[in-house]
């Protein structure tokens, strides 16, 4: 387990707990109190720490390395029938947007995510999970297919943007992911949206216009990255923490902010430390949000879609 700095105490208690259990083992000396005692001690720690992040530390959480990723839950979520389809039909398949068909129960479902890699290797394969123009298209493709066979769309956010390289700008990337929210906005089938990590700017935006959208406990959902503000506004990295809080991009100030529809309550620590029942927790959330859009007919989805979106930001003076 790898942990941030603000779960160093955790790591040391979580450390004499072992070597209190493998005294126990390995010797006559009855080490059950003193086990039971750390134990206490550790939760209460991870209460404490939990319970009072700062916007900047669920930041971090929302990037740990042991996070289940989109193709994570997709797997525990649809299993074996998840099929995975592939390419835009222009340019080629971009490997950081992940999509497919899949059942949960007897439901199928079209999961389109950004999938970012594990390791070194996995990393430069998956661009980091910043997509190319191709991997909109792509998007965008699967999304008409489900609209086409009247199946409900799940899209799971988690990119630290779109892919901003020359190729992309020459390809189209903004123009790619207009394209995506106005067809989005008007998709004759339920969309549900998920960020399971990052949802950093419009990367996170060419996916995200949903019926229902969700964040879980510990991520964010911004219009720019803590660190890219800080380096905008103090030419500097330094002020990122301070950034995290003006921004408000936690899942309750943007709860707050009437801008998602609710919270998924993520295991004590986050989602890494316990995978399935966060895996849980996102399955019921999805089936919940289903059940109550397929009552409407097309036509008041669409309707129900475009006044959402209309009446964000709109204020009384």
């Amino acid at each position: 387990m790898e942990y941030l700095d603000f779960e160093l105490p955790i790591k040391e208690l979580e450390e004499q707990l072992n070597k209190c259990e493998l005294i126990g083992k390995e010797s006559d000396v009855d080490m059950t109190e003193s086990c039971k005692n750390i134990e206490i001690k550790l939760l209460k720690t991870k209460k404490e720490i939990y319970k009072n992040l700062t916007a900047w530390q669920r930041v971090q959480l929302s990037r740990h390395p042991n996070r289940p990723y989109t193709l994570d839950h997709i797997n525990s979520l649809a299993g074996d029938t998840f099929m995975e389809l592939h390419g835009d039909r222009t340019v080629k398949d971009d490997k950081a947007m992940v999509g497919g068909l899949g059942k949960i129960g007897d439901q199928s479902f079209m999961f389109i995510g950004q999938q970012k890699g594990y390791n070194t290797k996995t990393r430069q394969y998956r661009n980091f999970g910043m997509s190319n123009p191709e991997g909109y298209r792509k998007a965008l493709r699967l999304m008409k297919m489900a609209e086409k066979f009247n199946i409900p769309v799940v899209t799971l956010l988690d990119t630290p943007g779109a892919y901003p390289g020359l190729e992309a700008e020459e390809r189209g990337q903004g123009e790619a992911i207009a394209r995506n929210i106005l067809e989005m906005t008007r998709l004759k089938t339920p969309i549900i949206t998920i960020v399971i990590g990052e949802g950093a700017s419009g990367g996170a935006l060419g996916i995200g216009v949903g019926d229902k959208v969700y964040m879980m406990e510990n991520t964010w959902y911004s219009v720019i990255s803590p660190e890219s503000c800080s380096s905008i506004l103090w030419r500097s990295w330094e002020h990122k923490e301070e950034a995290a809080e003006a921004l408000k991009l936690t899942a309750e100030d943007m709860k707050k902010q009437k801008l998602i529809d609710g919270i998924i309550k993520e295991p004590l620590g986050g989602a890494h430390y316990n995978r399935e029942k966060a895996f849980k927790e996102v399955e019921k959330t999805i089936l919940k949000a289903y059940k109550e859009l397929k009552e409407l007919t097309p036509k008041e989805l669409v309707k129900q879609r475009m006044e959402k979106y209309a009446n964000m930001g709109v204020f009384k003076g």
